[in-house]
């Protein structure tokens, strides 16, 4: 066995797992897109089964690829086995993980933030910015005696302003503030809070502690951080345990908190959050000095979080305006049935009314969806689209509502949640009735009150969003059943919008098929093509079970494999070219042709094997589905029976399986 101080594991740091943390048992690990997989993941590049991760006897790690799809890269280079080292990066489809061993403890882990609305203690220092001796520099020059602190102190923002402007992530830079600021003060924790400009509610928190190891719970003031902000003040509590309020909090009290500073961070007039410190060593409270010197570092730190922060949203905005870009999102028809749906749109996208889009698999309920969306008040904010059949159950509660710091394991940090996401825009729900009874009480929450908790969390939070969702399944009959609440089904059918099948509507087929030749033709580099007649009249002949998606599936095919400049029956799918012609459409001697050879040599068949379709499939070497499909679409189903009735009355003592 291995070094039991070892602690192996994988650490997702791209992909759907996004700072996961898999801890890797003895024996075999597999990963892949299957839920049966010990690490599932949910990446439409990743394979059924894609790899799996073994650990020998000696402790060793290997990596096997399973003869996937996409091939398993460790280091940036393919692998079919491979040893695995501490730090190899493994890439597995979109998805990226690295393999640890050892346990670093150079850098603190991030803490954990927990309020307390205790009233700040009545015995508090408050200064106002035009008090700040470090911003004054006259005054600073005056000051300066030999035996002053002040020359330390004026080396450390030095230090400090040449380090925060010079990184752009803004989770290092919180880090490398707290770690510059626990080098000139004697805080043991700290915490920087950030909210939007006249806020309540802080969007981003982060915590460390002085002593390397495990994160620590970080309790912060409620009270005492609102006070910073609002009254745009410094705060110092020099001793705690003999204030009025604050001596009786429990936790403050179990943590021996001796003394807290808080300090407001102000960009541009505009207070944009809080550092909050705190000391539990009795000899080395937190000072006014403290209290001076903190104020200056929060006045020379407070633009580049500002800007790190701005900047960590224009890149997630920039990857959501970039995917929505990259799809198609256009509602195309002209006939009755779209034309309702145009006249549905404009009625309904204004308002923020719950909508429920009913309709098959593939009929563009999701472009209905966004049409919603780009055509209402909420345009300009986040459309989030969630799949709820796509996601397993146990992941899914997490994406929705997210995640607390610890709240399961792998948890290593805390996580927002696609509804916190959407603040201010649309949240899409496809497919939503296959969503697990447990997730349909807590979304019910979220209709009714506009606010969930994270999971592992204890504060509720507000959202401002609309919903609109989606199913291809009858909903009454799921209530009826019992596997959908009716409740909720009530919530959600506010407004309801049924999408008409591509058999309903085949006069919008020419105006979807020249769409759909365009849109390939640019994305696929292919020259664009007329469609010939006999190909259009394929097309809108044909049923087209698999709806809107399907004709764009056949399009795309014909432009690739097409080999002339007119886009032609033989292009299409087999399935379209079976299909029996209109009667007002006349079909080309080559394909009529075709399809009576394909009728004599099924009815061969059958007669050889005296009408047991299964040996007739193998003797014409298709599967027996595909057989029967053939007969169904080229209408020999009545023709065989009649042929095999004769047959029977001429060989009346044979018996024929049928």
């Amino acid at each position: 066995m291995g070094d039991p101080c070892l602690r192996p594991r994988l650490l997702a740091t791209a992909g759907p797992l996004k700072d996961s943390t898999i801890p890797l048992p003895d024996g075999e690990v597999t990963l892949g897109r299957e839920p049966s997989n010990a690490v599932p993941v949910i990446d439409p590049s990743v394979s059924r089964k894609h790899c799996l991760v073994r650990r020998e006897e000696d402790g060793r790690f290997q990596i096997r690829d399973l003869a996937s799809r996409n091939g398993t890269l460790v280091n940036g280079a393919a692998v079919k086995e491979h040893w695995l080292h501490h730090g190899d990066e493994i890439a597995v489809g979109d998805s990226v993980f690295l393999f640890l061993l050892e346990d670093d403890d150079a850098a603190p882990a991030s803490g954990r933030v927990e309020f307390d609305d205790t009233q700040p203690p009545a015995e508090t220092k408050v200064i106002h910015p035009k008090e700040v001796l470090y911003l004054q520099p006259d005054r600073l020059l005056r000051e300066l005696p030999a035996s002053s602190p002040v020359a330390r102190n004026l080396s450390a923002l030095l230090k400090i302003s040449r380090v925060v402007h010079a990184i752009r992530d803004l989770e290092e830079l919180q880090a490398q503030l707290l770690d510059l600021i626990f080098e000139v003060v004697p805080a043991g924790r700290g915490a920087i809070l950030l909210a939007e400009a006249g806020a309540q509610e802080f969007n981003s928190l982060y915590a460390r502690t002085r002593t390397a190891g495990q994160p620590q719970l970080v309790r912060v003031s409620r009270t005492v951080a609102r006070q910073a902000m609002k009254d745009n003040v410094a705060i110092l509590s020099v001793d705690v345990p003999a204030s009025g309020q604050l001596r009786n909090v429990e936790s403050l009290a179990t943590a021996e908190v001796r003394s807290l500073l808080c300090v407001p961070l102000t960009v541009f007039q505009r207070v944009i959050g809080c550092i909050y410190l705190d000391s539990t060593k009795p000899c080395t409270r937190l000072q006014e000095d403290h209290l001076q010197l903190m104020a200056a570092i929060a006045g020379i730190s407070a633009v580049a979080l500002d800007n790190a922060r701005r900047l960590q949203w224009l890149e997630q905005e920039n990857e959501r305006l970039t995917l929505e870009a990259s799809q198609d999102q256009s509602l195309v028809g002209e006939g009755a049935c779209m034309k309702e749906i145009f006249q549905f749109v404009g009625k309904v996208a204004p308002t923020n009314s719950t909508v429920l889009i009913e309709g098959e698999s593939g009929t563009g309920k999701e472009l209905a969806a966004r049409a919603l969306h780009r055509n209402s008040p909420r345009s300009a904010k986040p459309f989030v689209a969630i799949n709820c059949a796509a996601i397993p159950e146990s992941l899914l509660e997490s994406d929705l509502f997210g995640h607390e710091r610890g709240a399961f394991t792998g948890a290593v940090s805390q996580k927002k949640g696609r509804l916190e996401v959407a603040d201010g825009g649309v949240v899409f729900l496809d497919e939503i009735g296959e969503l697990a009874p447990a997730l349909q009480v807590k979304l019910l929450r979220v209709l009714q009150e506009r606010e969930f908790e994270r999971v592992g969390g204890t504060h509720p939070i507000q959202v401002d969003i609309r919903l609109i969702a989606a199913t291809n399944r009858d909903l009454n009959e799921a209530v009826r059943k019992g596997e959908f609440r009716q409740d909720l089904y009530y919530r959600l059918a506010v407004v309801k919008l049924t999408m008409p099948a591509l058999r309903e509507r085949k006069e919008d087929i020419p105006m979807l098929t020249r769409h759909f030749v365009q849109k390939y033709a640019k994305r696929c580099n292919v020259k664009a093509k007329p469609v010939s007649r006999e190909a259009m009249a394929a097309l809108v002949n044909y049923d087209w079970p698999g709806n809107v998606r399907e004709l764009e599936n056949a399009i795309e095919r014909a432009l690739v494999l097409g080999s002339s400049d007119t886009l032609l029956p033989e292009d299409l799918p087999e399935s379209l070219l079976e299909q029996a012609p209109a009667e007002e459409m006349t079909e080309g001697k080559y394909h009529a042709g075709v399809k009576e050879l394909k009728r004599q040599l099924i009815l061969n068949a059958v007669e050889q094997t005296q009408g047991n379709y299964v040996e007739a499939a193998a003797v014409l070497g298709v599967h027996p589905n595909y057989l029967h499909r053939l007969i169904r679409n080229l209408e020999l189903k009545d023709l065989l029976q009649e042929t095999l009735r004769g047959r029977a009355k001429e060989a009346p003592r044979g018996k024929l399986a049928v």
